[in-house]
């Protein structure tokens, strides 16, 4: 019997220009809030401190603003980048331009922005995603641009032909931290050792604190700044959404 393997596109299925919608999309729950902000060590009262939250410029708690980055990105998984990534190279925007609530649904959907070949993994090239998601009534409320190293199909099958019985495909060995054909900052995200995929990395945005919207946005421009604990700086992204870390 003929198998079909549910897999993401590769790089030469990938096409500029087309906007790839997500399904389904994802309603955040105060417990998945509560659980997202508490494993990854956030004392943030804005997400935790329901009390404390209704005195401030939203009146409620928001969805911890990395859960909705991550819900996001992983909306596309499976129709983009399941089995056919490499490696997540970096993000260049991120934007919150509208807060989150307990109860919201995000709809995630994806541009091409652009790609070429890698200059230096054969078989592999550079795709850059603009990622965003609106929640149930159309609003904008988070926006993301990376770049990632993805397969190429016959390349990828190739390895897989390639691979000892049992294993998995996988990259070649990782090139000089320095290589002669690319000039690309160093990306140090992801886990990657430092230089690893310098030459493919994007060129990262300054660090910006207080708000950072995105261009065309009409969100209000509510205070964001917070007192009742840690992290209410402001930081790179954190837009008049209040979209606390």
């Amino acid at each position: 019997m003929r198998e079909i393997t549910q897999r993401g596109l590769y790089y030469d299925e990938l096409e500029t220009g087309v906007r790839y919608v997500h399904s389904p999309g994802r309603t955040l729950t105060e417990a998945d809030n509560v659980l997202f902000t508490t494993l990854t060590m956030n004392t943030q009262s804005l997400h935790l401190d329901a009390a404390w939250a209704a005195g401030q410029p939203f009146g409620q708690r928001l969805v911890n603003s990395m859960l909705t980055l991550s819900t996001l990105v992983g909306a596309s998984v499976a129709q983009l980048t399941q089995g056919t990534i490499v490696a997540n190279l970096g993000f260049a925007e991120v934007a919150f331009p509208h807060p989150v609530f307990h109860g919201d649904t995000l709809y995630s959907s994806t541009v091409v922005l652009e790609k070429r070949p890698s200059g230096s993994r054969p078989g592999q090239g550079v795709v850059t995603f603009e990622h965003r998601g609106h929640n149930q009534d159309g609003v904008l409320v988070a926006r993301a641009v990376r770049s990632t190293l993805v397969w190429a199909r016959a390349a990828h099958e190739a390895a897989a032909r390639a691979a000892p019985p049992g294993a998995a495909a996988g990259p070649e060995p990782l090139p000089p931290a320095v290589p002669d054909d690319d000039t690309h900052p160093v990306c140090s995200s992801g886990g990657h050792p430092r230089g690893a995929f310098a030459h493919e990395a994007p060129a990262t945005a300054p660090h910006a604190s207080g708000e950072a919207t995105v261009p065309g946005s009409t969100a209000a421009t509510a205070p964001t700044t917070a007192t009742g604990g840690p992290g209410a700086e402001g930081r790179s992204g954190v837009g008049p959404g209040g979209g606390a870390p």
